[in-house]
């Protein structure tokens, strides 16, 4: 992980909150053991799951106790926002008194207005769009996973492309009992001949059926006499376990819209219906940077320096999210490398890590005025993770500047790079869900706070474990909730953003 606190030093106000959470999640009275019934393997893999995330959903008891929360103290002119519109339908421990009268604390001023976290995705979006498309390629499908489809997946042949056997057994035609003959039908075999009422031939599955074949006989409902004549054991009826010619799809029939995400299952459907090749649209090239002279690639932490969590994180984290990631690039507090580095890169989307604050060491923001770019998004209304911020540079291409903190540089990844990347990559926007919380959720005063929960019977359950510098929490989650300025209370709908391996698993 990165040691910049939030960009030169951990924020007084988010360093509060996170004792007045400890506070509040203190685990009470410990749980008594009981004695149990032998469990099923299944069981006691479900119980160790639950046991290890009980980790991440409670504080160690055997921690000191914090103490109450310190008062909140004023924050730095780099750390201020100005608040969201709107009333606050209720306090939580910890806030300050208010004027009668008033229903939302009144935040500092600031050099600046922040992004309401919602309006920050929506201009990554809308970013994304503005920039220009590359062309779709035509790409082998054994390199076509993860790509999106440029064009309509259209059948060029019908599905199956002749009649064929479901089962392995005897093609029969007429009424039985029948005369087998000697030799069967294979699958990858050519035209069969025809056959007579009366008459039965083996044939294996996927094998062409012959003409005037009645149905196809399982091989468990079938019997030979001592003469070697077949007879069926049960009902047999008209067409029964024949595919026809067409029964899935016809030729140029549509199968799958453009903007499919392509999975396994699509490149076997292309395979099927005669593609060796897909039009599919290129992977957004991201170029990440990693900033910082404190960080180890190595070993264990030392003499001030802490090991890299971003470097080994970020790139895998992008290419879930539809990306090619080109380099990754480690330049650490050099503004001239890091001037060079955004100036001479072609990637569509540069990330950075760390320096997007006004420190000594932050040179982000100097360097983006350097290239003559446009900031779009200069610090969001969300915790953790407020110092991101997105800006567009020359011929279209863009930043994404991560603050240094692993947690809060998650938090800048699904807020500005995911929904850039997703338009970028041509995918789908997953349908917006939300669940109910199972505890109660403090809230930031003004900001949205991204916290990691784990589903469990259609609840979201919050992580211990959720600080800007933490991953704890987040690697045991399915989904970070969006819970909104002011908090959630147990039973609250949030808006849940999946993880992309918790999809998977």
């Amino acid at each position: 992980m990165t040691g910049r606190g939030i960009e030169g030093r951990l924020d007084t106000e988010e360093r509060d909150m996170e004792e007045a959470l400890a506070v509040a999640n203190e685990s009470g009275e410990p749980s008594r053991p009981q004695a149990r019934p032998a469990r099923s393997p299944q069981d006691q893999h479900d119980r160790d799951l639950e046991e290890a995330l009980a980790l991440v959903r409670d504080p160690d008891p055997r921690a000191p106790d914090p103490g109450p929360p310190a008062p909140e103290s004023p924050a730095s002119e780099s750390e201020t926002r100005t608040p969201e519109p709107g009333p606050r339908a209720r306090r939580h421990p910890g806030t300050q008194d208010r004027p009668a009268g008033t229903d939302a604390p009144t935040p500092p001023s600031s050099r600046h207005r922040a992004t309401p976290w919602p309006e920050a995705r929506a201009v990554a979006e809308r970013a994304a769009r503005s920039a220009p498309r590359r062309p779709a390629l035509d790409v082998p499908l054994d390199a076509a996973l993860g790509l999106v489809l440029a064009a309509p997946l259209t059948a060029l042949t019908d599905l199956p492309s002749f009649d064929t056997s479901a089962m392995d057994g005897w093609a029969v035609a007429g009424p039985g009992p029948w005369d087998v003959r000697e030799h069967g039908v294979l699958a990858g075999h050519g035209q069969p001949t025809a056959l007579g009422d009366g008459e039965a031939v083996r044939i294996a599955t996927g094998a062409r059926i012959p003409p005037d074949t009645t149905a196809v006989l399982r091989t468990e409902h079938g019997r030979t006499d001592d003469k070697g004549r077949l007879h069926a054991t049960r009902e047999l009826q008209q067409g029964q376990d024949i595919r026809p010619r067409g029964q899935e799809c016809h030729t140029d029939e549509h199968l799958l819209p453009s903007g499919t995400h392509v999975t396994p299952v699509v490149l076997g459907l292309a395979a099927a219906a005669g593609y060796d090749t897909l039009l599919a649209l290129p992977r957004p090239r991201v170029e990440v940077l990693v900033l910082g002279d404190e960080l180890l690639t190595e070993g264990l932490p030392r003499d001030g320096l802490i090991r890299d969590a971003l470097g080994p994180m970020l790139p895998p984290w992008l290419r879930a999210l539809g990306a090619d990631v080109t380099a990754v690039r480690r330049l650490g507090d050099d503004a001239d490398a890091l001037y060079g580095a955004v100036r001479s890169s072609t990637a569509d989307l540069i990330v950075t890590t760390g320096g997007t604050a006004a420190g000594p060491v932050d040179h982000v923001h100097p360097t983006l005025r350097r290239v003559g770019a446009e900031l779009l998004v200069d610090g969001v209304q969300v915790r953790p993770g407020h110092p991101m911020l997105l800006a567009r540079i020359r011929d279209g291409r863009h930043l994404v500047g991560l603050p240094g903190n692993p947690l809060a540089a998650v938090s800048g990844l699904l807020t500005l790079a995911e929904p850039l990347l997703r338009i970028l990559a041509g995918r789908m926007a997953q349908e917006p869900y939300t669940l109910p919380l199972k505890d109660s959720v403090h809230g930031h005063p003004y900001d949205t706070r991204l916290i990691p929960v784990v589903v469990r019977a259609d609840q979201a359950v919050p992580l211990h474990y959720h600080g800007p510098a933490m991953l704890r929490g987040v690697a045991a989650a399915d989904a970070l909730a969006v819970v909104p300025p002011g908090g959630a209370d147990p039973g609250q709908e949030v808006e849940l953003l999946d993880l992309p391996w918790a999809l998977a698993g």
